[in-house]
Order: structure tokens, then C-alpha cells, then sequence
């Protein structure tokens, strides 16, 4: 019995969208991601609401990061969610832990925190950096859940469009976001 035109284009369609959707779904964890972000921690760079970024996967993992890329990453204290944050420091870099913090890190011994008395001092370990945001007064970062692994980068931020004054205004508020360090 031949199989009706219609149950044909059904299967067609449902074949070609599993196809798009495994497209995508690899296009996204591995290329190119887009995706909002919140929070004051990056001000001025990236707005607290309406604001997405363009991450380029191919610096997953850390590879070819640069002191002063924007970066989005796995919290390391929440897997569940992702930080958008400024590399600071690179692997065997020795970093001044602000004196202000309260946070854990500066108020436990830890082997890898050095002090003068006044100030404390952390060495980046191999396969780490140490990331701050842009606000560092509403900024939970590095100084808070210490170095971050490597392994937890999923992307370098190299551009960034803001929503907040409508679609087409001002070609959709695109601007790139650049290393401030360079």
C-alpha cells in the first residue's frame, strides 16, 4: 500500500526540523551565542536591562583569552547560572585581593593567599584567571568565589545590542565591546 503525500510531507518537515534544531543547538554550544544579560556588576560597559551580548564560543575553555576580555562564564558558585564578567588577571599573575572585601576569601586562611599585613595577595593558578566586572562596588566576582577554572568560560563577549529604546532604533543600539586593556 503506498504511503499517502500527505504523511510523506509530515515526515519531510519533521526531518528537516530535527536537522535545523541539532544545527542550531550545535551552532550555539560551540560557535556563536546570543543571549541577555542583568545586573549592574558591568556598567558602563553592558547595561543593567535589556542588554544581549554576542559570544564567540571558540574561546571556550579559555583558549586565546587576553587580560581585559569581557568574557561569559558558568558561576562558579551556581552552575546554574552564567557571569558576564572582565579577565583581570592571567594564569601567574599576582593579584591584590581589595582590602574592603569581606568576602570568604579575604577572611580564611587559604595556601594560595600571600599578605603584607595590610593587604592580601593571591598568585593565579595554572588553568585559571581572575575576573572582576566593570563596577566593582556591585560586583560579585573573583573577589568573592575566588579564581575562576578555565573550564567554566563558555565565550568571549565582543559585541553588544541594547533593546531598551526599541528594536530599530539606532540599528538595534549594536555596539562592540572591546579590550580595555589593549
Amino acid at each position: 500500500m503506498p504511503v499517502p503525500e500527505s504523511l510523506k510531507f509530515i515526515a519531510s518537515t519533521l526531518s528537516w526540523t530535527l536537522r535545523a534544531g541539532c544545527v542550531a543547538h550545535l551552532i550555539h554550544e560551540f560557535v556563536y551565542e546570543f543571549t541577555e544579560t542583568r545586573g549592574e556588576s558591568m556598567l558602563p560597559t553592558l547595561q543593567r536591562n535589556h542588554d544581549y551580548v554576542h559570544a564567540l564560543k571558540t574561546h571556550r575553555l579559555g583558549r586565546g583569552l587576553e587580560m581585559g576580555d569581557c568574557i561569559v562564564a558558568v558561576k562558579p558558585s551556581d552552575p546554574e547560572h552564567r557571569v558576564c564578567k572582565r579577565i583581570t588577571g592571567m594564569p601567574g599573575d599576582i593579584i591584590l585581593i581589595d582590602p574592603s572585601s569581606s568576602s570568604e576569601l579575604t577572611n580564611t586562611p587559604n595556601e594560595i593567599i600571600q599578605h603584607d599585613g595590610f593587604n592580601k595577595y593571591i598568585t593565579v593558578p595554572e588553568g585559571h584567571v581572575w575576573c572582576t566586572g566593570d563596577n566593582l562596588c556591585h560586583s560579585l566576582d573573583s573577589r568573592s568565589y575566588s579564581v575562576l577554572p578555565m573550564g567554566l568560560i563558555t565565550g568571549k563577549i565582543v559585541a553588544a545590542n541594547s533593546m531598551d529604546k526599541g528594536f530599530f532604533t539606532n540599528f538595534w543600539g549594536f555596539r562592540w565591546i572591546t579590550n580595555s586593556f589593549n
